[in-house]
């Protein structure tokens, strides 16, 4: 049989095993067992030499046409057999688009980010602006700027966590209202600013305190501002947290920073002012601290306390929530366990 011979039956022969493979596997082998280094077609062409000049030429272009009529056949099964594997993969890994969904879990802000941020809004709308500050803060910041030097005796109901002597971690937002105070000018127009955040304080925890809890506080700066400014601004902040119908009241107070200092109720809103359990029979709530800003506190700010005054109140979100929602324990804000937490969904 002549070498064109062998070669025509090694095609036909090479040309039904392709047919017949059914994965990659098995083609790849045929590949390298016929179109190898070792393979059929490369040893005809070896044996070429010892052809005559005659026959060379028309034996090497039969073997390099058989050779490339079996890679083309090879290169068109393995698309087959590539196609066959992903509709195979694709049939097992189907998905039923007609079964009903898996109902995922919507989450919520926390219900003291939902007080923090409605007090922000109604502040915006009376032309606040809201502003952060440090968590850890220095001394002279957290005390001093706040008229409270060195072992004044006012600063033991603020005892907190220490750090070095001269940083600690802020016992109120007032720092965020020193800072700005230094910064701001007033050639541009008043200050009217809040204060939210977390601060710390060295309390042991119970029902109603925590080593850790949050204030909003207010701070107005401006020429001829009176009492009667802050009674307004706090009437409409109450009324609008918790009705339009509410009240309030000032009773004198003692705060270092602000001179005179008052405490804020409001009137009962679950019994209206006639006496129950929240209001303890009084008809009216404590609810948070205020004052005129003290002369002080602006002379260390670089402020004419002949020129300005200002009003400052602080209040805590946490005991907003607790009186709105009728929460007993401080502590449940904070122990993360979703039943609690999913009972304020929000908006």
């Amino acid at each position: 049989m002549s070498l064109q011979e062998k070669l025509e039956a090694l095609k036909h022969e090479t040309l039904a095993k392709i047919e017949a493979a059914t994965d990659l596997v098995a083609l790849n082998q045929i590949r390298v067992e016929t179109l190898g280094k070792k393979g059929p077609i490369t040893e005809v062409l070896r044996g070429m030499k010892d052809l005559s000049a005659e026959e060379r030429p028309k034996v090497g272009s039969f073997a390099n046409e058989i050779r490339d009529a079996l890679a083309e056949s090879l290169e068109a099964r393995k698309e087959v057999l590539e196609i066959n594997a992903m509709n195979e993969a694709l049939a097992k890994e189907r998905i039923d688009v007609t079964l009903s969904g898996k109902q995922m879990p919507i989450g919520t802000r926390h219900v003291l980010t939902q007080i923090i941020e409605e007090m922000e809004d109604i502040f915006v709308g009376m032309g606040y602006q809201v502003v952060e500050g440090y968590e850890v803060e220095r001394d002279h910041y957290n005390f001093q700027r706040m008229n409270l030097p060195k072992d004044h005796p006012a600063r033991d109901m603020q005892d907190t966590f220490y750090i070095t002597d001269e940083i600690l971690l802020r016992t109120h937002t007032s720092p965020v209202q020193a800072r700005t105070m230094e910064k701001h000018d007033f050639s541009k127009g008043p200050l009217r600013m809040v204060s939210p955040g977390k601060v710390f304080r060295r309390d042991t925890d119970d029902a109603t305190h925590s080593h850790q809890f949050h204030q909003i506080e207010g701070l107005v700066i401006d020429e001829k501002v009176t009492m009667g400014d802050l009674k307004g601004t706090l009437e409409v902040l109450m009324q609008q947290m918790f009705g339009a119908d509410r009240e309030i009241r000032l009773r004198p107070s003692y705060f270092p920073f602000t001179e005179p200092s008052v405490e804020v109720d409001v009137s009962c809103f679950k019994c209206g002012g006639q006496g129950c359990n929240v209001c303890k029979q009084t008809g009216w709530i404590e609810i948070l601290g205020a004052g005129m800003v003290h002369p002080n506190v602006l002379e260390m700010s670089g402020i004419d306390a002949t020129k300005y005054s200002g009003f400052a109140f602080g209040l805590g979100p946490d005991r907003i929530a607790m009186l709105r929602y009728g929460v007993n324990d401080i502590r449940d804000f904070y122990h993360n366990d979703i039943r609690f937490i999913h009972q304020f969904k929000g908006e």
